[in-house]
Formats: C-alpha cells, sequence, structure tokens
C-alpha cells in the first residue's frame, strides 16, 4: 500500500485519468485499473527505500589523468556490487582472497588498514569488487601518504639536463612515507566512509548477516554493498582531451573530462597597476606559499600542515606589513602571492612564471630581487625552521652573494628563542616547491622555509590525516564556538613567531630600519587558524565576506582540493580561494566611505587612484540586535590570476613542460548497502516472473479476443446509465 504522503499526488492522477477516460467513451473501470497502477509506480520509490540504505557521507576515488597516464579508481558502467567482508586485521584477508564462499566481495577496510601491503594482495583479485574505507581515529600512528615519495617529480628545477645529480629526488627523499596510490590505476572502486555512524550500520549489517554461525558458511541473505563512480575518461589527458574537442565541435556529447585550473591570489605592499608592467629598474621582494591540496579521495584535502600552515603564516606577515607606518616608502615593494594547483604539477606558479615571460603580468621576472617561500613550518623540531636553498644557481656568484645576505637578514631577524633559524646543508638540493619553476626560467636569489631539514615532518603529507589535529590545534573540552574562535592555541603562537621573523626580514630586505621588530597578531592567526581547518562559518569570516559568498561558509573544514574547470566556460574561483580573497583583502586594506554603487561599479568611485585597486563590498559585523548587519567598501591591491596550465592555451596535451593533469567527469556517484538472495532464489523468482508475464500475455489475448462477448452488457448499461 502506497506511503499516506503519496495518496493526494494519486488520487491527482487518478482524476486527471478519470476525466480522460471518461472524454474518451472507455467508461470508469478503465481509470480504477490505471489508479492501481499509479499506487504501484508511487509505492516503488518507498520500496526502494526499505531495500537500500543509501550511504550520504562517502568520497570516491576519481579517475586523474595527466599527458601519459590515468589514475584513481572506477566502477564498471552499472556499479559494482559485492557481499560486504569487514577486514579488522590482516588475517581476515584470507576469507576474502581465498576461502569465503560468495565471492566477489566488497572489503570494508580499517583506515590503519589501508597500506600499500594490503592494497598490493587486493589489486587484480577477481574475487574483490571494491573497497570502502573506514576513516581512522586516531590516525594511523605510523603515518600515511598516499603521494610520492619524490613530490612533483620532473616538474621542478632538477631534471636529466640541469642538475641530474638531485632529479628524481636522489640526493634525498623528502616524503619517505608515500605509497604513491594517488598515481597508480584501480580497476574497481574505492570510496571513504566519513560518518562512523554509517560504518556502524555497515558493520552491523554485517554482523547480522555474513559472519558465520557454529562453522557453517553465512546463511542468506547476505548484507551487500554496492558503489558507483563509472568515470567518461580513459588512457591519458591527450586521449580525453582529443575527444572533447572533437565531440564539442560536433555538440554530439558533453565533454568527458575537465582541466585542473583555478586563480592564484597576489597582493603588493605598494600596489602595481595590472593595466601595465613594471619599469625595469622597479625591484620586488616575491613571497610565496601554496593554497592547495589533495589525498586519494575526491575533494578530501585538510592540508593543515602542507598547506594551511604556510598560507596562515604568509597572511599574518602580511598583515603585520600593512600596520608599519613607513612600508610603502620603502625602497623595494613586496609581493605576497598565494599559488593555486601546486600539488598537480606546479599549475599555479607555472602560470605565472609563463605570463611574466610573455608580459601578460604586470612584473617580469627581471624585476623579481629576490624570492622566499613559506612551504611546511608547523611541526618545527625544537623551535629549529630551517633554511633551504639551490646548490646549482649559488654557484653564480652575484646569486650567491645576495642568497647569503638573505640567509644573513633571516637570522638576524630571530630574537625570539622559540624559532631557532638554521640553514640546511649548501650541497643539499630545494625541496618540492613553487620557487624550483621560477629556476626553472631565470637564476634568482631566493630560500625555502620549512620545519624539516631533509625528509618531511609531516607522516600524513597529502592524506586525509593532514587534520587540525596534526599540527596540533589543541581546544580546552567546554568551549563555545565564538570561544573556541578566539581561543589561541599553542599552534597559532608557533606560526605567529615564524610570521613575525618573517614580516621582519622582509621589511629590512626592502630597505627598513634594521633595528625595527615586526610583531605578528596571535589573534589573527588563531582566527584563521580556526576558520580553515575547524568552520569557516564563523562570526569572522561572516563579517568580512561578500554577501554573494555567504553561502560557501560551511559548519565544517573547507578542503583544499583544486577544482576541475569545466571545458568551454570561464574559470571561477572555488570556495578556498573565495575565503582567502576575503581574509587578504580584510588584513591588508583599507576601509573606504564609498556606497554600496560606488564600490561595486567602479566608474562611479571617486578615488582618483582606482585603477590601482579592487574593491569589495563586505557583509560586515552584526549589529546589536543580532539580525542586521553593517555592511562596508574595503579598497586592496589584491588580485587574482588565472592558474591553468599553459599546455592548454599552447594546445599541447602532451607537454612534459607543464603539468597537463585533467579529471574525468562521472554521471553519478552512490554508494548503498542492502540485503541480496542466494542465486537459487533469484533464479527461482525470475522464472516466476517470466511464467507470470507468459500467463499474463495469454489471459490478455483471449480476454481482448473475447471482448465483444465479455463486455457487451456493460457497455450496454453504462450507455442507458447515460441518458
Amino acid at each position: 500500500m502506497p506511503e499516506v504522503a503519496d495518496w493526494p499526488v494519486i488520487m491527482a492522477a487518478g482524476d486527471s485519468v478519470k476525466r480522460m477516460a471518461g472524454q474518451a467513451g472507455l467508461g470508469w473501470r478503465a481509470p480504477g485499473l490505471v489508479l492501481l497502477l499509479l499506487a504501484g509506480i508511487c509505492r516503488a520509490n518507498s520500496v526502494e527505500r526499505k531495500i537500500y540504505v543509501n550511504l550520504n557521507n562517502t568520497a570516491p576515488c576519481v579517475r586523474l589523468l595527466n599527458a601519459t597516464h590515468q589514475t584513481g579508481c572506477q566502477s564498471s558502467r552499472n556499479g559494482d556490487t559485492g557481499v560486504i567482508h569487514v577486514v579488522e586485521k590482516e588475517d581476515d584477508l584470507l576469507w576474502v582472497l581465498e576461502t569465503g564462499p560468495n565471492p566477489p566481495y566488497m572489503l570494508l577496510l580499517d583506515g590503519f588498514l589501508f597500506t600499500r601491503d594490503t592494497i598490493a594482495k587486493l589489486k587484480g583479485s577477481s574475487r574483490v569488487s571494491g573497497i570502502a574505507v573506514a576513516f581512522s581515529k586516531p590516525s594511523p600512528p605510523d603515518g600515511f601518504s598516499p603521494d610520492l615519495q619524490c613530490p612533483n617529480d620532473g616538474f621542478g628545477v632538477y631534471t636529466e639536463e640541469h642538475g641530474p645529480q638531485y632529479a628524481h629526488c636522489n640526493k634525498t627523499t623528502w616524503n619517505p612515507l608515500g605509497t604513491g596510490f594517488s598515481y597508480e590505476d584501480f580497476e574497481f572502486p574505492i570510496f571513504l566512509l566519513q560518518d562512523e555512524n554509517e560504518t556502524e550500520v555497515i558493520k552491523q549489517c554485517y554482523r547480522e548477516h555474513n559472519i558465520p554461525q557454529n562453522g557453517t558458511d553465512p546463511k542468506y541473505p547476505l548484507c551487500a554493498m554496492q558503489l558507483y563512480s563509472h568515470m567518461h575518461a580513459v588512457t591519458s589527458t591527450v586521449t580525453c582531451m582529443r575527444r572533447n574537442s572533437i565531440q564539442m565541435s560536433f555538440s554530439i556529447n558533453p565533454a568527458v573530462c575537465d582541466t585542473l585550473a583555478g586563480y592564484n591570489v597576489w597582493s603588493a605592499v605598494k600596489p602595481i597597476n595590472i593595466s601595465g608592467t613594471l619599469a625595469p629598474e622597479d625591484r620586488v621582494i616575491m613571497v610565496a606559499t601554496k593554497v592547495d591540496s589533495r589525498s586519494f579521495f575526491w575533494n578530501i584535502a585538510p592540508a593543515a600542515e602542507s598547506t594551511v600552515s604556510g598560507m596562515v603564516t604568509q597572511l599574518a606577515a602580511a598583515e603585520a606589513l600593512q600596520k608599519v607606518p613607513d612600508v610603502q616608502s620603502l625602497p623595494m615593494n613586496i609581493m605576497f602571492s598565494f599559488f593555486q594547483g601546486e600539488v598537480f604539477d606546479y599549475i599555479g606558479s607555472s602560470r605565472m612564471v609563463y605570463d611574466m615571460e610573455k608580459g601578460k603580468f604586470p612584473v617580469k621576472l627581471s624585476n623579481i630581487h629576490s624570492f622566499i617561500e613559506l612551504n611546511q613550518v608547523a611541526l618545527r623540531n625544537n623551535s629549529l625552521l630551517w633554511i633551504h636553498t639551490d646548490p646549482l644557481s649559488r654557484n653564480n656568484d652575484s646569486v650567491n652573494a645576495e642568497v647569503e645576505k638573505l640567509i644573513e637578514t633571516l637570522r638576524n631577524s630571530t630574537t625570539n628563542p622559540n624559532v631557532v633559524v638554521q640553514e640546511a646543508d649548501q650541497s643539499e638540493p630545494l625541496p618540492p616547491a613553487s620557487f624550483q619553476r621560477f629556476l626553472r626560467a631565470r637564476n634568482i636569489p631566493g630560500v625555502v622555509l620549512t620545519d624539516h631539514r631533509n625528509a618531511y615532518s609531516n607522516k600524513y603529507f597529502h592524506s586525509i590525516y593532514d587534520t587540525a589535529d596534526n599540527i596540533h590545534m589543541d581546544y580546552p573540552d567546554g568551549l563555545s564556538k565564538e570561544e573556541a574562535l578566539e581561543y589561541i592555541t599553542d599552534a597559532a603562537r608557533s606560526l605567529t613567531d615564524v610570521a613575525s621573523v618573517l614580516a621582519t626580514t622582509l621589511y629590512r630586505l626592502a630597505g627598513g630600519n634594521d633595528t625595527m621588530e615586526i610583531k605578528a597578531d596571535p589573534k589573527t592567526v588563531t582566527r584563521m587558524l580556526y576558520g580553515f581547518l575547524k568552520m569557516s562559518n564563523n562570526s569572522w569570516f561572516q563579517s568580512i565576506i561578500r554577501p554573494e559568498w555567504k553561502g560557501i561558509l560551511q559548519d565544517f573544514q573547507p578542503q583544499y582540493y583544486v577544482t576541475a574547470t569545466l571545458q568551454g566556460t570561464k574559470t571561477t574561483a572555488n570556495n578556498q580561494t573565495a575565503l582567502l580573497l576575503s581574509v587578504l583583502a580584510n588584513l591588508t586594506g583599507t576601509v573606504v566611505n564609498f556606497t554600496k554603487d560606488e564600490c561595486q561599479s567602479l566608474d562611479k568611485a571617486t578615488d582618483p587612484k582606482k585603477e590601482l585597486y579592487d574593491y569589495y563590498w563586505v557583509q560586515g559585523s552584526l549589529n546589536e540586535n543580532s539580525t542586521t548587519r553593517t555592511p562596508f567598501c574595503v579598497r586592496t591591491s589584491m588580485r587574482s590570476h588565472l592558474a591553468e596550465s599553459p599546455a592548454f592555451e599552447l594546445v599541447e596535451w602532451g607537454s612534459t613542460e607543464y603539468s597537463t593533469w585533467t579529471e574525468s567527469r562521472w554521471k553519478e556517484i552512490r554508494a548503498r548497502i542492502f540485503l541480496v538472495p542466494s542465486r537459487h532464489l533469484e533464479i527461482i523468482t525470475l522464472a516466476v516472473g517470466i511464467l507470470v508475464f507468459i500467463i499474463s500475455l495469454v489471459v490478455t489475448y483471449f480476454i481482448n479476443a473475447k471482448a465483444d462477448i465479455l463486455f457487451s452488457g456493460t457497455q450496454e448499461g453504462d450507455v442507458n446509465v447515460a441518458y
């Protein structure tokens, strides 16, 4: 019987059919039959809900492609199904791979078992139809990184032609815990279960139906799972982009893959006119960090240490410098850059270098005086902050002299005992960093600042476990959300110390007073950490964001995966870039007395230097009545810059010079569990269904053939009633 809520729909549809049937002279019995059919159709949804339990908090492994390979996972076209088997220890794999009587199996794998050894045993087995990975709490103590041991290998400054002794991490293995999972191709679906409650539902279903009883095989019905993640793109970026081009030219079908792209964000202490280029004698100190990350699973990239630590430190330094009274009169300018897409072979930095070389960016490579990059800086051991330099460019005497000066300035800017600056061995190469793309084009004096001397301190590099807990963002129990926003954690204090050293160094390098010491604000740092790693929907982010962007604020942690840009459409800023733009504008911008129209339309603005700035109309804080806000206009020198690989502008889809990463499209991502009957019962059910169908055809044929005899009296009766 249909659900109560379905009846109004059924009755309305029945009335419509009844009227049509009456107009056609079919009498009243036909609509009655139609009503029964409509009831059955409406009941289908209810039946499906009773058969299946949908898993709504999952994240799939999806297919990514580059110039030569496809990586990631996919299901078959109609999804993959298997009997659930919970794997909580390695011995449980024996049932799946050898002794279990009901293959194929869908594994529920505890997170700490998602390792190279385990996956090697499962990969290629016809008895495995898919894997659901349970998020491990606490994080695996031995660490987990699905990235390569040599991240972005082949796209930095060290190649077979230039510094072969450093190429492919020959000198230093930066990510020794890297399994390379993110760069492998899996023929079955792999999903992450993010909700502990859903994981427990699956385990309960398994315990009730799939565990052998008294030494016998489990009895039907068995608990099964279906994972659906069929991907449209195959082989490589070259193949999928060629198919895109053909299909879009003839409007046959939508594209099968999309480029990974977004926007870099940059800001100068002294505003730069983007309609032109700097004069050759103008000098700029460039400060950089990345703003994206990844993990094995799509759009799950918490990136606390790998990305957010450097980003927040750079933002804090930018705010501290902006407050210095004479910063606008310094001999050299300071430019803060935030690069998008760096984990995919340096998309953002390679695009900025390309545009600088082509004269499409207001700053040229020749304008860059020196370069400082913030990498992973939250896990400093014994307060050490390590300086890395490039041994090849330092063979040039003038470059080496500037590097020595930069290192000396960093050391002299450190008066806080909580930050001890040390230089790594000069024979060591640079770690993977955006600076490498600039060195690939020109010898520039520069350093990379990290919390590690050799191998990464981060045990969860580019993984789902690189969360706030990884950088020890600890809060006392019982704090409200507002109290947690303002609580200064140890992680915030540590990054504030690094930001203070950076700001002081930049000020002195730019020509400022050598005795000047600049302090970053720990309150700002702790707010940023909370918003970027805990919950973006907080009172501070709400007050500094544009009204049209307020929908991106969420009650959970933001993710830092670079988005795919739909082919044939304009690249748009993702949610994390919008948050970064809002924070940077607030920290370095100036409130101006503009109306909303003046702020949003520069033609109406009265600022004589408006071509040097961008303007943001932001929500403002809540008023005392807690229902309305006081919005205002912020003037900022901040700008965005397209971060799409030059390979796609040059139509060089097989490029080895530039990143070629694309993301496959898919129709649907879905995961659900249900009870599956035995094969014998399925065959019996099918046979009975076919038999009933044949009988109904025969009965229908005879009823139709004898309709004039069977229904003649009834039709006459109906006519008499009408008269």
